[in-house]
């Protein structure tokens, strides 16, 4: 996509849903969603139409591909957008350290002055870590202005009682966590019981304080896009600050055809409230390619403001890597070896 390249009309190719307008759009001067109240009534007008919504994303990477240059901007713009991501059992403090060291220089410096833009101070979104490795990262990152993350709230399944969940979320934020990836209920989408839903991310929200709370529908488990679409709604209204798709732990996770489903009930969301929410991307997005096609979606869906990491994060261990790997042959003309960009 050029620079000159304008987002394409809302409504383009994909008829996702439609609801109902809300006067009196609520504010938060801090950025944060200060939610609503429950609207049922938005969720009974959610509408997808599932063969224009793959339509429109099957044609988006061919049609917006980028090239030389402005390929390496987009790249480099992508790294800016990554939550450089360890969620393994086996995690200690020292590899937690070694991304965090990662995070702060995520592309060789021979790279960035080759392409001009060592002076940058290019650096990963976050780093994201279990509640446990949360103090060492934010040792390692000390001075850096990198915020840690932290999933909680019972990560991945999210099957343990709900006082426990919310320990959890205090537990990583009084670590030092700044930002929390809970995981909801999946349950309470697949039997509808959306009070529930609203109540518990709403509950999670309170534990936050001052972080911001991103939460994770995994949508692999949801079944229907129309799921997909409500309980993003449903997370909105109850103030989460950023929707994310997966885990990284299900069978199917981050797919195009999802995302737009929620982008665009980000978008519709705005409409309603005068709120910006963001988006996050998770699970199985490991080649640059695949990040030039969410940078794409986020611009034509939601504009501008969605390239930035304030409004926009890839959930990633291995991207990083292959983001650094083809700017290498943009600089060289040759490809290098995996072995020579490691995440950490």
């Amino acid at each position: 996509m050029s620079r000159g390249e304008q987002p394409a009309a809302a409504g383009s190719g994909a008829e996702v849903h439609q609801m109902p307008g809300r006067a009196g759009a609520m504010q938060d001067s801090t950025g944060r969603n200060p939610g609503t109240e429950l609207e049922l009534d938005w969720l009974e007008e959610v509408r997808v139409n599932r063969s224009a919504v793959e339509r429109r994303t099957a044609t988006l990477a061919p049609r917006r591909a980028v090239k030389k240059d402005a390929q390496a901007a987009w790249l480099l713009k992508a790294v800016t957008c990554i939550d450089l991501t360890t969620l393994a059992g086996d995690d200690t403090a020292g590899r937690v350290q070694r991304l965090c060291a990662k995070a702060r220089r995520p592309v060789r410096s021979d790279l960035l002055e080759a392409l001009g833009v060592a002076d940058l101070g290019i650096h990963v979104g976050a780093v994201c870590v279990y509640p446990m490795m949360v103090a060492a990262a934010v040792e390692a990152l000390d001075g850096s202005g990198i915020p840690v993350a932290s999933v909680a709230a019972g990560f991945p399944a999210g099957q343990t009682p709900l006082a426990q969940r919310i320990a959890e979320v205090e537990a990583a934020v009084a670590a030092g966590a700044r930002e929390i990836d809970i995981v909801i209920t999946r349950g309470h989408v697949l039997t509808a019981n959306w009070q529930a839903l609203y109540d518990e991310v709403r509950a999670f929200r309170q534990a936050c304080g001052a972080a911001h709370l991103k939460s994770i529908l995994g949508t692999g488990d949801l079944a229907t896009l129309r799921n997909v679409a409500k309980a993003s709604l449903v997370a909105m209204m109850a103030g989460t600050d950023v929707v994310k798709t997966s885990t990284g732990k299900e069978g199917v996770n981050a797919t195009l055809p999802v995302s737009l489903v929620m982008v665009r009930t980000i978008r519709r969301y705005r409409e309603l409230t005068g709120q910006k929410i963001g988006f996050k991307p998770a699970g199985g997005i490991s080649a640059a390619k695949d990040a030039l096609a969410y940078l794409s979606l986020m611009k034509e869906e939601l504009g501008r403001d969605w390239l930035e990491p304030a409004l926009f994060r890839f959930g990633a261990s291995s991207l990083l890597g292959d983001i650094e790997r083809q700017l290498e042959h943009h600089v060289t003309g040759r490809y290098s070896a995996a072995f020579r960009h490691p995440a950490a």
